[in-house]
């Protein structure tokens, strides 16, 4: 198992949206463009995990989770600031501000983090955390 996670997946009614958006940022962390399955799915691979967005299964309108945020990890502090410019320049909007640099509460150590809501509305979070490096 190379991290916590084997797959994470997100709704989205518009799909090519969804890849214009998730293209862009995935490409300032070094993740590379989304693959289409046969069910038309965007598939995102990285590090032995996979991301995917879609329309939901049961036909229904996609929506966000109230509370629910997704983080990602950056290779630098330089990445966090571009995931966050590419986001906004391919259909996402600001939340939470400008990226920042902070403590994390979760281990205490500094870290350089950025929040946008992608198209469908979901929260996404990158993060670099210094000692990750």
């Amino acid at each position: 198992m190379t991290g916590l996670f084997r797959h994470m997946v997100l709704g989205a009614d518009d799909p090519e949206a969804a890849r214009i958006f998730y293209d862009a940022t995935f490409a300032a962390i070094g993740v590379g463009p989304g693959t289409t399955d046969q069910s038309g799915r965007l598939l995102y691979r990285h590090a032995g995990q996979l991301f995917i967005i879609g329309r939901p299964i049961n036909g229904e309108k996609a929506t966000h989770a109230n509370g629910g945020t997704l983080g990602f990890f950056a290779p630098s502090a330089e990445a966090v600031h571009a995931w966050h410019a590419a986001g906004l320049a391919h259909g996402g909007t600001a939340c939470e501000g400008n990226p920042k640099e902070r403590i994390s509460p979760a281990t205490g150590q500094p870290v350089t983090v950025a929040y946008l809501r992608d198209p469908t509305g979901n929260k996404l979070c990158v993060v670099y955390e210094q000692d990750q490096a």
